[in-house]
C-alpha cells in the first residue's frame, strides 16, 4: 500500500503542493496562483489538482500534511495584521516607539522605522511590578483587570499581547492578567514569558507584539484549513514549518505564529541541506527566487546556520536595525524583494530600479493578463525570449507576450532605450541585486562565496541562476528535480523540532546547579509537550543544550552549543573551552583572566525526519533532440542567439549539452547561458558547469 505524503507552501505569488509516495518515490506537484485575500482557495485548488493527477483519494492521506507559508512575513511587511492591543507595566507604554535607541544610520536626519505592529493608542499600562530578581512587588488588581478588559472590548481588539517588566524571571503577573483578559474578552492573549522569555525589554516586547498582531491572521486560516481537510476525508493532521527548520502542530503554530516568520524560506534551506548531503557538497549556496522575493542561504557542513534574532519589515532592505528584531530562532538567510513579480521603474535620477515592490499574485506581472501594467522581471524574461509564453505552467497559464512588450516599452521610453535593451537591463539589475545581497550576507558571516556551488530553485530561480553565479564567481549550478516546488518538498525532509530559550543571567563559576536544572527541567517538559503534540513518541525525542554567554561586563552574547542527552553533562571547564573557541573564531582573540557570564539557556528538542527517496526522472526518446529553437537575448547590446529548447523529462542520465540551452519543465525553466554546459546527474538533477566566460 502506498505511503502518501503531502506538503504545501504558500508563497507571495504562487502556492506549491507536493504529493509524494514514500514507498515508490513517485512525486506529483502543482503550482497555482496564491489567493492573498483567502489563502485556502489556492491550497484547495492545488490539493485537488495533485490528488487528481496522482489518482489518490483524500482518505489515502493518513500522514500529517506539512505546511510552510509566508503569510506571517507578508502580513508584517504589508501591515495587513490583526487589531491587537498591548498591555505593559505602568510607565513603559512608549517602549515600542522608543525602541532600543539604536540608530542604524547615525547621519540620516530623516531616519525611518516601520510603524509598530500595535499603535500607541492600543497600548495600555497597568499597575504591577516584578523586580529583576523575580520578587513580585505589586500584583495586578482584579478590578483593574476587569476595567482594562472593558476598555479593550470597547476598542474591538482581536488579540492582546501582555509584556511586563522582568517577566522573563517571574511570569506570575503576566499569567494573572492573561487569565483575566481571556475570561472577560474571549480573544487570543499571548504573554512574553511564553513568546520570548529573554532579557532586553524592547526585543521581548516587539516579538510579543508581532505575535499578537499575527494571531488573527494565522489562527482563522488554520482553523478553516483543518475543518476543510476533515470534511474532505483527509486522515492526516497538519504540521507547520517553523523559521528554525523544524515543524510543530498547527495548534502550537496558531498559539505562537511569530515562530513562522521565515517558514517558507526555512523549508527551502532544509531542502538545500538534504541535497548537500546527497551530493556530498560541504558547502552549497541555496538560491531561491520565487514570484515575490529571492532568498540566499549558505549550507556549511551539511546544515544551514541558525540565528537567534531575525529582523523583519525593514524600512531599508540592507540596513540592519531598520526593522523589528524578533527574538525567534531562524535559519540564517538573506531575503530581498527580487522575484519574478518584482516591478521595474525609473527613479527620480533617471535610473532603472527593480523591486522591492512586487506585482504579487494579484494583479501579477503584466503578461499574466490580470490587470497589471507595470513591467516585472517575468515580463522582461518573456521579452528576452528566456520564457516561452505558451509553455508557462505547462500551457495551463499562458502568458501574453504583447502585454509584456507594452509594459517594458513604457519604461524604455522613459529611459530613452530600446525595449529589448531595457528588458536586458531589468534582468541584469535584478541579478545584481540578488548577488549583492548574498555577498553582503556572507561577508557579515566572514565567508567568501567565490567558488561555492549554487543550488537553484523557486519558480524564477533556474531562469536567473547562471547569471547570479557569474556575478558571485561560482562555476557550478545545480538544478534539482522539481526545483520550482523545492521549498514545499523541503517540509517533507525536515525534522519535528522546537528551539526554546530562557534568560537567567549567572556567572559560570557561581551557578546554582539545582536552579539551573530546575530551569532546564521546565524547558525539557515544554519541548516534549510540543513534540508530543506533533505525534512524536517520547523515546524519539532528542535534546540538545546551548547557552548565550559573554565575558563579564560585556553587553552582547554569543551562542555556544555544549552537548546533548537527557540531562546536562557539560562541566564548567568544557563550557569555558567551547566559549573561547567560538569567541576566537568570531573575534580572533580571547580575553584572559576575565570570567564568563551565561545569560540565556537554550534547549533544542527534535525528532529525526523519515528517510525519503524520490523516484529519479527517467527519460524516453532521443535525449539530445531539441523540441524547438528560439532566439534569446543574453545581455544589453547583444544580438539574439538561436537557442535549442529541451524538455527536462526527455534528457537521459549522463546526457551532456553545451550552452546556451534552455530546459523547460511544467513549473519552471532553466536558462543555461553561453559558456556553460549541463550534465544530467543520476537523480535527474541538472548540473551546470561554467567552462569559460560567455561573450
Amino acid at each position: 500500500m502506498a505511503d502518501w505524503r503531502l506538503a504545501v507552501d504558500i508563497g507571495g505569488t504562487f502556492t506549491d503542493v507536493v504529493l509524494l509516495d514514500a514507498d515508490s518515490g513517485r512525486v506529483v506537484v502543482d503550482k497555482t496562483l496564491t489567493t492573498p485575500a483567502a489563502p485556502l482557495e489556492a491550497v484547495r485548488l492545488g490539493l485537488d489538482n495533485v490528488l487528481r493527477r496522482g489518482g489518490v483519494r483524500p482518505s489515502d492521506i493518513t500522514r500529517p500534511i506539512v505546511h510552510a507559508t509566508t503569510l506571517i512575513t507578508n502580513a508584517l511587511i504589508e501591515g495587513k495584521i490583526g487589531r491587537a492591543a498591548l498591555v505593559t507595566t505602568a510607565g513603559f507604554g512608549d517602549t515600542l516607539l522608543i525602541r532600543d535607541e539604536h540608530r542604524y544610520d547615525m547621519y540620516d536626519l530623516q531616519i525611518e522605522f516601520p510603524d509598530p505592529p500595535i499603535p500607541r493608542a492600543l497600548t495600555f499600562e497597568i499597575d504591577e511590578r516584578t523586580r529583576a530578581d523575580g520578587a513580585v512587588l505589586t500584583t495586578p488588581d482584579d478590578d483593574a483587570i476587569t476595567a482594562l478588559a472593558a476598555v479593550l472590548g470597547a476598542a474591538e481588539v482581536e488579540s492582546v499581547a501582555v509584556a511586563l517588566l522582568n517577566s522573563y524571571v517571574n511570569p506570575t503577573n503576566e499569567r494573572i492578567i492573561a487569565a483575566g483578559l481571556v475570561r472577560e474578552l474571549g480573544v487570543p492573549v499571548c504573554i512574553s514569558a511564553d513568546v520570548s522569555p529573554q532579557i532586553r525589554e524592547y526585543p521581548r516586547m516587539i516579538t510579543t507584539a508581532c505575535n499578537a498582531a499575527t494571531m488573527p491572521v494565522i489562527g482563522p486560516y488554520l482553523d478553516e484549513l483543518q475543518k476543510w481537510l476533515s470534511s474532505e476525508g483527509f486522515g492526516g493532521s497538519v504540521l507547520m514549518m517553523l523559521s528554525n527548520g523544524g515543524v510543530v502542530s498547527a495548534d502550537e503554530a496558531a498559539r505562537l505564529p511569530i515562530r513562522l516568520v521565515e517558514s517558507g524560506p526555512a523549508a527551502g534551506a532544509l531542502a538545500g541541506s538534504w541535497f548537500a548531503d546527497r551530493l556530498d557538497e560541504s558547502r552549497l549556496l541555496c538560491f531561491d527566487m520565487g514570484g515575490t522575493t529571492a532568498k540566499a542561504c549558505l549550507i556549511d557542513g551539511g546544515e544551514p546556520a541558525l540565528t537567534n534574532t531575525f529582523e523583519v519589515a525593514r524600512a531599508y532592505r540592507h540596513k540592519l536595525g531598520s526593522g523589528f528584531p524578533v527574538s525567534v530562532p531562524s535559519v540564517d538567510l538573506v531575503e530581498i524583494g527580487a522575484g519574478g513579480g518584482s516591478l521595474a521603474r525609473v527613479d527620480g535620477f533617471g535610473l532603472l530600479k527593480v523591486g522591492p515592490e512586487s506585482a504579487g499574485a494579484d494583479p501579477g506581472p503584466a503578461s499574466y493578463g490580470r490587470g497589471g501594467t507595470e513591467p516585472s522581471v517575468t515580463d522582461a524574461d518573456v521579452v528576452l525570449g528566456m520564457l516561452d509564453p505558451d509553455a508557462f505552467l505547462g500551457g495551463d497559464m499562458p502568458l501574453d507576450g504583447s502585454l509584456a512588450q507594452t509594459a517594458v516599452a513604457d519604461v524604455a521610453r522613459r529611459l530613452g532605450l530600446d525595449p529589448v535593451d531595457t528588458a536586458a537591463g531589468i534582468h541584469d539589475v535584478v541579478n545584481q541585486n540578488m548577488a549583492a545581497a548574498a555577498r553582503m550576507h556572507s561577508v557579515e558571516q566572514g565567508i567568501d562565496l567565490r567558488g561555492v556551488p549554487l543550488i537553484a530553485f523557486g519558480g524564477a530561480g533556474p531562469v536567473h541562476a547562471c547569471g547570479v553565479a557569474e556575478l558571485l564567481e561560482s562555476d557550478r549550478v545545480i538544478y534539482p528535480v522539481n526545483a520550482s516546488v523545492l521549498s514545499a518538498f523541503g517540509t517533507l525532509v525536515t525534522p519535528v523540532r522546537i528551539d526554546l530559550a530562557r534568560s537567567m543571567p549567572r556567572r559560570l563559576d557561581s551557578i546554582d546547579i539545582e536552579e539551573r536544572d530546575a530551569l532546564l527541567d521546565e524547558l525539557r517538559a515544554e519541548g516534549r509537550r510540543v513534540l508530543s503534540g506533533a505525534g512524536v513518541a517520547p523515546t524519539a525525542v532528542r535534546l540538545r543544550y546551548g547557552i548565550d554567554a559573554r565575558y563579564t561586563g560585556q553587553g552582547n552574547e554569543i551562542t555556544v552549543w555544549v552537548g546533548d542527552g537527557s540531562t546536562w553533562t557539560a562541566d564548567d571547564a568544557f563550557v569555558l573551552e567551547l566559549f573561547e573557541q567560538e569567541y576566537r573564531r568570531i573575534y580572533g582573540l580571547t580575553i584572559p583572566d576575565v570570567g564568563i557570564e551565561v545569560v540565556t539557556w537554550r534547549l533544542s528538542a527534535s525528532a529525526a525526519a523519515d528517510d525519503i527517496e524520490p523516484d529519479p526522472v527517467t527519460a524516453s526518446g532521443d535525449a539530445t533532440a531539441a523540441v524547438q529553437v528560439r532566439p534569446v537575448v543574453f545581455g544589453r547590446g547583444r544580438p539574439p542567439v538561436d537557442v535549442p529548447v529541451h524538455h527536462r523529462a526527455s534528457l537521459h542520465v549522463g546526457t551532456v549539452v553545451a550552452g546556451p540551452v534552455i530546459v523547460e519543465e511544467r513549473e519552471t525553466t532553466a536558462v543555461i547561458r553561453p559558456g556553460w554546459s549541463i550534465e544530467v546527474a543520476a537523480d535527474g538533477s541538472l548540473v551546470a558547469t561554467r567552462a569559460e566566460v560567455g561573450p
